[in-house]
């Protein structure tokens, strides 16, 4: 099974309440080949939420208490990050999931590139929350922009 976030298969997830559909990630979930989730619904966010970035470092500071999440407005939303983050885990492990593929630049999802905490629309190198602890615990973890190589590799 592969796991995908939420927002690449169209489902509207997003902070801002929009998605960003990957056809081929829909195809695959109509097809019952993937399933969606989404950290930050799981830690016990709404949709639309404000945004938030990581403050301090990245997502494996984060789960090393050395980083905190934080909106835009300056609440401190990490616990939620983290909860959302260990319940996708959760997801991952009961499904047997063999990658999962998460949203590029979130504070949850990203995989190699975030925001860098100023909400100027910078991106650093750098894990999210989700996908920190994922790589973790020996989960293969691939952006939306990986997709189309690891659709070749698994036979897709």
């Amino acid at each position: 099974m592969i796991l995908v976030s939420s927002c690449l298969a169209g489902l509207e997830v997003r902070y801002n309440a929009t998605h960003s559909l990957n056809h081929k990630i829909r195809q695959l979930v109509d097809e019952k080949k993937a399933m969606t989730v989404c950290p930050e619904l799981l830690g016990g966010f709404s949709t639309p939420r404000e945004p938030a970035e990581i403050i301090g470092g990245d997502g494996e500071d984060v789960l090393d208490g050395r980083a905190r999440v934080i909106e835009k407005s300056g609440r401190d939303v990490t616990d939620l990050y983290i909860k959302g983050a260990y319940l996708t885990l959760e997801t991952a492990q009961e499904y047997d999931a063999a990658v999962v593929v998460l949203k590029e630049f979130s504070p949850s999802c990203g995989s190699s590139m975030i925001y860098n905490g100023t909400f100027q629309g910078e991106k650093v190198p750098g894990n999210g929350v989700t996908a920190a602890l994922l790589k973790r615990n020996g989960i293969r973890v691939v952006s939306e922009e990986g997709f189309s190589d690891l659709l070749r590799e698994l036979g897709y």
